[in-house]
């Protein structure tokens, strides 16, 4: 068997809205003080998987915590407007808190898995599944055989392109946890669909030994 392309799929470094609860959407908030630590931690420990390339979505928490990445490997940062967060509409720059007190039911429902757009006017997650599904995809089709390429999104929309990518049914979506910050997942093409190798892990992956015993 040929050697299999590998994807990375890291969430950006912590921000001061993150901090605070508040949903951040598509709102283009920075990296705080610990955010930035995360992301030069993060790179440099990632540098030792001799990534081929990295792709990043434009927001600019995702974009810095690649451009850390990036400054580490001598690899230019590819930006993907798809790989961007949610977009909530209403509910962007409202803390869970608020959200639940004004949007209870809507919020409940969302997270279980259920077709509600955010915010009134906002993306089904299976909306941003695809999208973001898309981009990897596209970029991973890239890779020289046993190549690896490091996408740094967002929580929400790495574990909606995740289970898009990994083919779960959307009646048990989701069925991945979220991302902690800095985290990140690993896909492993497996003959003409992906496996999930790693999932919000913080250091580097090892092998698998006697998995079955």
């Amino acid at each position: 068997m040929s050697a299999r392309r590998q994807v990375l799929l890291l969430r950006h470094g912590q921000t001061a809205w993150n901090a605070a609860g508040r949903f951040q959407g598509q709102e283009d908030i920075g990296l705080d003080e610990t955010g930035r630590a995360q992301a030069a931690r993060a790179a440099k420990r990632l540098v030792k998987l001799h990534p081929h390339a990295v792709v990043a979505s434009d927001l600019c928490r995702a974009w810095d915590t690649a451009a850390a990445l990036g400054a580490r490997t001598g690899l230019p940062v590819t930006k993907d407007e798809r790989l961007r967060e949610t977009y909530a509409g209403s509910w962007q720059g409202m803390t869970m808190q608020e959200i639940d007190g004004r949007y209870g039911a809507e919020r409940a429902a969302w997270r279980s898995g259920h077709d509600v757009r955010p915010g009134g006017d906002g993306e089904l997650r299976h909306e941003v599944g695809a999208r973001v599904a898309e981009a990897v995809d596209e970029h991973a089709r890239a890779l020289p055989e046993g190549a690896l390429l490091v996408v740094v999104s967002h929580g929400g929309a790495i574990t909606s392109g995740l289970q898009t990518l990994l083919g779960v049914p959307r009646e048990h979506w989701p069925v991945l946890t979220g991302l902690g910050n800095c985290h990140w997942s690993i896909v492993q093409e497996y003959r003409d669909r992906w496996t999930l190798e790693e999932h919000n892990a913080g250091t580097l992956p090892g092998d698998v030994i006697g998995d079955e015993s």
